[in-house]
């Protein structure tokens, strides 16, 4: 310490320190929790990731290109009944739907599917072209009866979460397929398959393999926990052709 120097009694005091702002509206202070007028951000403040998502509109199917899809199932044997246009508030519907009761006089869809007829005529043409050859190939004594589906149209959202993106279901893009019934009673299930050395797993894995070549996503019960129990095949269009196929 300097010669001389003394120190004060007392030293400086700090300022009060201010009180913690409350940065979140005081839930009692209105009626329903609303905060005051003044705390409300204004509209144009609001940046467009805080706006809520709002439904896209519903796609419109060109005239010509639906009729030529209805003739191309009808002359090839499908059974199908066009329905009224299906369009909600939250972003599901289709605009020209049909209902699909059979893809051939004798292959079922069970229970009948509500569908683009994109979806349709793209199951028609790979259960004719490859699901048929592949089972006269290794089941040459079995008749492909049915087509057992888990899902067509339905307005949710992927997974069946309760948030996220909506599914390809709820445009009518999507099907999802259980099992093939044949014409002797029994029925091949949709499971996992990857290592089944039997003629079930061979139909099975040509199955997922070439509805790949029909449909933008394939995926099969080693995909994920939601597809163990069946394929789901959509028409889903990407960028630059892409495909998902798992």
């Amino acid at each position: 310490m300097l010669a001389g120097a003394t120190l004060p009694e007392i030293g400086p005091l700090p300022a009060t320190r201010p009180a913690k702002e409350n940065t979140q509206p005081d839930k009692d202070a209105l009626p329903g929790g609303v905060p005051e007028k003044d705390n409300v951000p204004d509209k144009d403040s609001v940046s467009d990731t805080d706006r809520p998502l709002q439904p896209p509109p519903l796609v419109e199917e060109d005239a010509a290109a639906f009729r030529a899809c209805t003739q191309a199932l009808r002359e090839s044997g499908a059974i199908i009944k066009e329905e009224a246009r299906i369009d909600t508030t939250d972003g599901c519907g289709i605009a020209r739907p049909i209902v699909v009761s059979r893809l051939a006089s004798d292959i079922e869809i069970g229970p009948p599917a509500i569908l683009r007829c994109e979806t349709a005529l793209q199951l028609q043409r790979w259960t004719r072209e490859a699901i048929l050859p592949a089972i006269n190939a290794v089941m040459p004594a079995k008749r492909l009866a049915g087509l057992e589906q888990a899902s067509a149209y339905v307005c949710r959202k992927r997974n069946g979460s309760a948030n996220g993106k909506i599914s390809e279901h709820a445009f009518g893009n999507a099907i999802d397929i259980a099992a093939f019934r044949f014409s002797d009673g029994s029925r091949l299930g949709i499971a996992a398959r990857d290592e089944d050395a039997t003629a079930e797993g061979a139909l099975q894995r040509a199955a997922v393999a070439s509805a790949c070549l029909y449909f933008r996503t394939v995926l099969d019960p080693g995909s994920d926990a939601a597809h163990e129990s069946h394929l789901h095949l959509d028409v889903m269009t990407r960028s630059n052709g892409y495909r998902y196929c798992w």
